[in-house]
């Protein structure tokens, strides 16, 4: 693809987070979480913010919290436990478990005590599968055997260990030195527990990041073999992000380099018999992920790619979002404004969005072709009583150049992404459908695409 500064959304949500308006508050979400009675047969998901790190990775973009305070993390876990409750309280329809994600931030700041709490007052509440999928972010410089173990015990199936990269160079740039032999120990000890599942999060575009030395460390991954690979696109915006001032300008690959980092990878992966699921994601042949992706059965939500299905997802702790039937709910970003909604005995959404019909015709446009790579025209047809080329008159036309460009076929039935298209150009088609950008004004906010 023309080497150009192309942006646009990753698609976790549609429409996105920044489109959240702060009039949507508590009682509207409360009114979707008891609204779920009319829906009793929809699963749950439920993702929880651990937001502390002990050391800032100057890469990070999350919503994390810089501590060595530890009584911070003891009094957060208990307005976790608090807004459990809240929530619960309302919360209507089925409360099986199909899905758990902690997520940070650094999840295994967390010390034992705290675990147990949280993971006690989860089966509390919800009733977990014994097919259900509970994962947990692992910082490798966080645990040892005896955390690991501890996971394992307390019903976590699937870990993801944050690699990045394993040039010494790379990471003294980002400031997160990990030994390889550090990540290839907790990877083995995984396995010994008989973990489900373990991914690797790799990034490309870092500062000091070279062919050459992404090349060692697609070989170490592949040596390791995980189940599951993320390999994301670093989003340099330092304007946005603080801690990303502190990365030199000049340490930052070009667009060229970056772009052949990308290529080579995804060679050696597939080479190496990865199967390519989607933006960012592989799967060994066996993992669930790569099954669900060649059955057509993918879904995607704020964790990327899952093989759960449509679920409903409760997000607790400090700037989290849920995903309640046609709403979204984002808490307080602060953790700090969080502990104090929940003190007051006060669910602490700041914002969100009810969606309209347009928005859930396009969200389910935009999560096909994500997981499905196809439109099936007449399906919308039927399920939405629109004529599909006239709806979308614009957006079809939005479409020509990446058609030219071989990234996406619009046949007269269904739209289909080309091989291409699916590794270069899946949120690039999936804006042509989003309604709210209209202008390249409105895509500066995101990353680029490549």
């Amino acid at each position: 693809m023309k080497e150009v500064d192309i942006r646009a959304p990753r698609y976790t949500s549609y429409p996105t987070a920044d489109r959240f308006v702060e009039a949507f508050g508590p009682e509207d979400y409360i009114r979707h979480l008891q609204a779920r009675e009319m829906r009793p047969a929809v699963p749950l998901s439920v993702y929880v913010h651990i937001p502390f790190c002990s050391a800032l990775c100057y890469y990070c973009a999350c919503s994390k919290k810089i501590t060595r305070n530890y009584e911070k993390a003891e009094r957060y876990v208990r307005h976790l436990v608090a807004e459990l409750s809240l929530v619960d309280a309302r919360l209507g329809g089925d409360r099986r478990l199909l899905q758990l994600h902690l997520g940070g931030g650094t999840p295994t700041f967390l010390k034992e005590r705290e675990l147990r709490i949280l993971m006690s007052a989860l089966r509390e509440h919800y009733a977990l599968s014994s097919s259900g999928e509970y994962s947990i972010e692992v910082d490798p410089r966080t645990v040892d055997d005896e955390k690991m173990a501890l996971l394992s015990e307390l019903g976590f199936n699937r870990i993801s260990l944050g690699v990045q990269d394993f040039d010494r160079q790379v990471q003294t740039a980002i400031n997160r030195v990990q030994p390889e032999t550090l990540v290839q120990s907790v990877l083995d000890r995984a396995r010994s527990l008989g973990f489900e599942s373990t991914n690797f999060d790799l990034i490309y575009g870092l500062p000091r990041q070279t062919l050459a030395g992404f090349e060692k460390t697609i070989d170490s991954v592949i040596a390791m073999r995980p189940d599951r690979i993320a390999l994301y696109s670093y989003a340099h915006m330092p304007l946005v992000f603080k801690s990303q001032r502190l990365i030199s300008i000049n340490d930052m690959p070009n667009v060229a380099t970056s772009q052949a980092v990308f290529r080579m990878a995804n060679e050696r992966l597939e080479a190496a018999g990865y199967e390519y699921i989607g933006m960012d994601h592989y799967a060994l042949p066996d993992d669930p992920l790569a099954k669900a992706h060649r059955n057509g059965l993918l879904h995607r939500n704020f964790q990327g790619y899952t093989t759960q299905p449509d679920c409903d997802l409760v997000a607790l702790g400090s700037s989290s979002i849920s995903r309640i039937g046609s709403c979204y709910s984002q808490n307080q970003k602060s953790t700090n404004d969080y502990n104090d909604c929940i003190s007051q005995g006060i669910l602490p959404t700041q914002r969100g969005l009810e969606l309209s019909r347009d928005d859930m015709l396009r969200r389910a446009i935009i999560m096909a072709i994500m997981c499905q790579g196809e439109v099936d025209k007449e399906t919308f047809e039927v399920n939405y009583l629109i004529d599909f080329n006239q709806y979308f008159a614009e957006e079809l036309l939005a479409l020509e150049p990446l058609m030219q460009a071989g990234m996406v076929d619009d046949e007269s039935s269904r739209i289909v992404v080309t091989a291409t298209g699916r590794r270069e150009a899946l949120r690039l088609i999936s804006a042509c459908f989003d309604r709210y950008l209209s202008d390249q004004k409105s895509r500066a906010r995101y990353s680029k695409v490549l």
